[in-house]
Parts: C-alpha cells; sequence; structure tokens
C-alpha cells in the first residue's frame, strides 16, 4: 500500500466507456515523515476522498480488487481515508489535528 495526499481531480470530458462514472484525483505519495515523496500520479477514488486528505492506495493487479474497479482498467485505487497514524513514539498524524 502506499501512502499519499490527495492533491486535485482529473476531469476528463471524453474518456472510454469502461471508466464512465469513475472519480480520478492526482495523489501524492508521502513518507514517513509525511512529507512529498516520489511522483504523483492519477487514482481511482472508491472511497469518497478529497483534496488535502491522507489516502491509502494500492496498486498494480490490487487496484482493481475494490467494488468501484472490479474488472475495470485501474493502475491505482483509493480504498482509505486516513483517520489516525500512531506510532510507538506517539502520534504521527490525526484527520482532525488533535
Amino acid at each position: 500500500m502506499i501512502l499519499a495526499q490527495v492533491i486535485g481531480t482529473v476531469v476528463s470530458s471524453r474518456k472510454d466507456s469502461s471508466i464512465q462514472g469513475f472519480k480520478l484525483m492526482t495523489v501524492q505519495p508521502v513518507g514517513a515523515d509525511l512529507k512529498p515523496a516520489g511522483n504523483m500520479f492519477v487514482a481511482v477514488d472508491s472511497v469518497g476522498a478529497g483534496v488535502g486528505e491522507l489516502v491509502l492506495i494500492v496498486s498494480g493487479s490490487s487496484a482493481r480488487y475494490t467494488e468501484v474497479t472490479t474488472g475495470k482498467p485501474s493502475d491505482a485505487s483509493i480504498l482509505a481515508i486516513v483517520d489516525l497514524i500512531e506510532t510507538e513514539n506517539g502520534q504521527l498524524y490525526s484527520k482532525s489535528g488533535a
């Protein structure tokens, strides 16, 4: 799985019928320090994520195992919105900011 931040939305007025209705989001992978790490890419949103949210992404063949993407051409899918990350040293991230 890849930890990433949603940084934008992709709008496409013309697309293959197999991806009609897909919500496409631009995501930026982040490292353990939650800072950008790697190149941004596009992922299919299967959970209703929004810009600015921290998400978990699956890629490759695993991207086609969500309810939204089963049997569809997807290389990356958002499958979770992160609420909290804790480590043995304490809280690393909280969606609520607390």
